[in-house]
C-alpha cells in the first residue's frame, strides 16, 4: 500500500475500518487494500461498471469516485455481499458470466434493485452502466430474473463443470473456467495474482514504461493524459476495383473489446503469468509481449513486476481485424482486398479457396488473422445462401435469421455439445458480437495510422438495452454428434450473414454509422 498521505481518508469497508491516502480514487485505493472483485476495465474512464461497489448502499463506479468523497462512509464490496454465493450460482447456470472480469460488478449493480422490483426492463436499464463483450447480456437477464427458489444450490448443483470447462476453451481459444466463483471475480486475472510487494509498470505519453510502487503511483510518474472519443467520421481504408460484382462489402476498423486490458506480472527470474489467464479475448489480445516485458522489469529492479495497458494502450497497441474490401459475382467467384496481415489469405481461402486474395498496405494500428474468424467470416457472409447456413473451415455449422421483430434464430451443429448452458451462452454471445459488428462497432483511425478512439464506449458495443432476444437451438445428432469443436464462430458468420440480410445488404459495415 502507498504511504497515508498527511489527510488520509478514513471510511468503513465491508464492515471494517479502512484508511488509505487522500488524492486516490476509490478504486485504487480499494486495489490496495487487497479487493480484487472490483476490476479496472477502462483505467480510468468511469464507463465499463467493471469497478462497481455500493457506497452507502448505493452503485457507484469507483474508477471516477475520489477518495475523498467517501470519508466516513460505508463502501460495500461483492466480498461482503450477504449473498454473493447464490449470485455466483445464477450467473453460472445460465451462462450469465464467461470470463468473468466484467460480472462482478453487474452483480452488484443488479443486487441493488430489490427483487420485487426486478424486471427484464429494470434490469436491462440498470446494464447501461456496464459493458460485457463476452455473454450478449440476454443469460444476465435471466441470471438476474431466475426465481430463488429455481437457484441450484448445493445438491441441486448436477452439471459437470469439467464438460463445461472444455467447451469454454473450444468456444474462447484458451483455457478457461467454469464455475460460480468465476462470476464472483476468481478467474485468477494477472492484475488480481500479483504478489503483494510487485511493483507496477504502465507505458508513459512516449511509449515507455514507468515502474512505480502502486498502480497509482506508476501512472501520477507518467504523465499520461486520458484519451478521448473523437468526433471525426469512420473511414473504410480498402477499396475496391470496379468489375461484374453482384454484392459488394467494405469493412472498417473494430476493437475487439475485451473487458480485461492486458497485464502480466512474473518475479525476478521466473515465468511470466498473463495476459491470458482466463479466456481468449477473442484473439485479440498481445500475447507473450507482454509477459516479456514483465520478466525484463522484473529482473531489473529484482522485484515482482505487474505490467499493464491502459485502456488506451489496448486500443492503440491490440490488434485489430483486417479492414478488407470484397465482392462477389453472379458465379459465386470474387476478389478480396485486405490490409496486409498474416495468415489472412489462408483464413479467406479456407472457404473460398478459388477466390483471388491481394493484400494491401494500409496505415493503421496492428491487425491479426487470430481475431475471431478474421477474413473467412467476410467472405462467408458474401456467400451465404438464402436458407441462412454457414459452414466454418473447422466443419462446424450453424443457421441464423433476423425475425420482422428482430429476435435472432439461431441452430448450431458442432458435435458433441458438452455443457448446453456453456455452448448457448457463447452462441448469444456470438450473435451479440456479430450484430454489434455489421450495425455499429467501428473506430475511427487517422491519417497517421493512429486510432482516435480511445474511450471503451466509443466502439459501438451493443447496449444491453439494444440486444434483441436470441433463440438458440443446439443440434446434438440424436445423441450422436461427434467430436466437439468451436460452434460459436459459425454462429458468429450465420448471424452476421443474417443481420446483413436483415438490412438490405448495405455495401458498408457498419450499416448503421454510413
Amino acid at each position: 500500500m502507498a504511504p497515508l498521505s498527511a489527510n488520509p481518508v478514513e471510511f468503513t469497508l465491508n464492515g471494517a475500518p479502512a484508511v488509505s491516502a487522500d488524492g486516490h480514487t476509490l478504486l485504487e485505493a480499494l486495489r490496495e487494500l487487497g479487493i480484487t472483485s472490483a476490476k479496472d476495465g477502462c483505467s480510468p474512464q468511469g464507463q465499463c461498471g467493471c469497478c462497481t461497489v455500493w457506497v452507502d448502499g448505493a452503485p457507484r463506479v469507483a474508477c471516477v469516485t475520489p477518495l475523498a468523497r467517501v470519508a466516513g462512509r460505508s463502501v460495500t464490496t461483492l466480498e461482503s455481499l450477504p449473498d454473493a454465493a447464490e449470485w455466483g450460482q445464477r450467473m453460472c447456470a445460465t451462462g450469465g458470466s464467461q470470463c468473468g472480469f466484467c460480472t462482478p460488478g453487474i452483480i452488484m449493480r443488479v443486487a441493488a434493485i430489490p427483487a420485487a422490483q426486478r424486471t427484464e426492463a429494470s434490469v436491462r436499464q440498470a446494464l447501461l452502466a456496464h459493458l460485457c463483450r463476452c455473454t450478449g447480456w440476454n443469460t444476465i437477464v435471466e441470471a438476474a430474473l431466475m426465481p430463488a427458489a429455481e437457484v441450484p444450490i448445493g445438491t441441486g448443483w448436477s452439471r459437470h463443470l469439467g464438460a463445461a470447462a472444455q467447451r469454454a476453451a473450444l468456444e474462447g481459444g484458451a483455457d478457461q473456467l467454469v464455475s460460480p466463483d468465476v462470476a464472483l471475480g476468481h478467474g485468477g486475472f494477472a492484475a488480481d495474482t500479483a504478489p503483494a510487494d510487485s511493483l507496477v509498470a504502465v507505458l508513459d505519453e512516449h511509449g515507455e514504461w514507468v515502474v512505480g510502487e502502486t498502480l497509482a503511483a506508476a501512472r501520477a510518474a507518467s504523465g499520461k493524459v486520458q484519451g478521448r472519443r473523437t468526433t471525426e467520421s469512420l473511414r473504410w481504408p480498402v477499396d475496391l476495383p470496379d468489375g461484374d460484382w453482384v454484392r459488394t462489402l467494405q469493412t472498417t476498423w473494430v476493437e475487439p473489446a475485451y473487458l480485461e486490458t492486458d497485464a502480466a506480472w512474473c518475479r525476478p527470474g521466473g515465468d511470466p503469468v498473463g495476459p491470458l489467464c482466463n479466456g481468449g479475448a477473442f484473439g485479440g489480445k498481445t500475447g507473450g509481449h507482454l509477459g516479456a516485458v514483465a520478466r525484463r522489469l522484473a529482473d531489473e529492479h529484482d522485484r515482482p513486476v505487474l505490467a499493464m495497458y491502459s485502456r488506451e494502450d489496448v486500443v492503440r497497441l491490440g490488434a485489430k481485424r483486417p479492414p478488407l474490401a470484397a465482392g462477389v459475382r453472379a458465379d459465386g467467384s470474387g476478389v478480396v482486398r485486405v490490409a496486409r496481415t498474416p495468415g489472412i489469405v489462408d483464413a479467406i481461402r479456407s472457404v473460398a479457396p478459388q477466390w483471388t486474395v491481394e493484400e494491401v498496405d494500409v496505415v493503421g494500428p496492428s491487425t491479426s488473422a487470430e481475431v475471431r474468424a478474421a477474413g473467412w467470416v467476410e467472405v462467408a457472409a458474401l456467400l451465404a445462401s438464402d436458407d441462412g447456413w454457414v459452414t466454418a473451415p473447422n466443419g462446424a455449422s450453424a443457421q441464423a435469421s433476423v425475425d420482422p421483430s428482430g429476435v435472432v434464430h439461431v441452430r448450431v451443429r458442432c458435435g458433441a455439445p458438452l455443457d448446453d448452458a456453456v455452448l448457448r451462452s457463447y452462441c448469444i454471445g456470438a450473435a451479440h458480437m456479430a450484430l454489434g459488428w455489421v450495425r455499429q462497432e467501428g473506430i475511427t483511425v487517422g491519417d497517421d495510422g493512429v486510432p482516435r478512439d480511445l474511450t471503451i464506449r466509443s466502439f459501438g458495443v451493443l447496449r444491453a438495452v439494444d440486444m434483441p432476444v436470441v433463440h438458440v437451438a443446439i443440434d446434438d445428432g440424436g445423441g450422436d454428434a461427434g467430436e466437439p469443436v468451436n460452434g460459436s464462430d459459425a454462429v458468429f458468420a450465420a448471424v452476421a450473414a443474417a443481420a446483413w440480410r436483415a438490412g438490405g445488404f448495405a455495401p458498408r459495415w457498419p450499416t448503421m454509422r454510413t
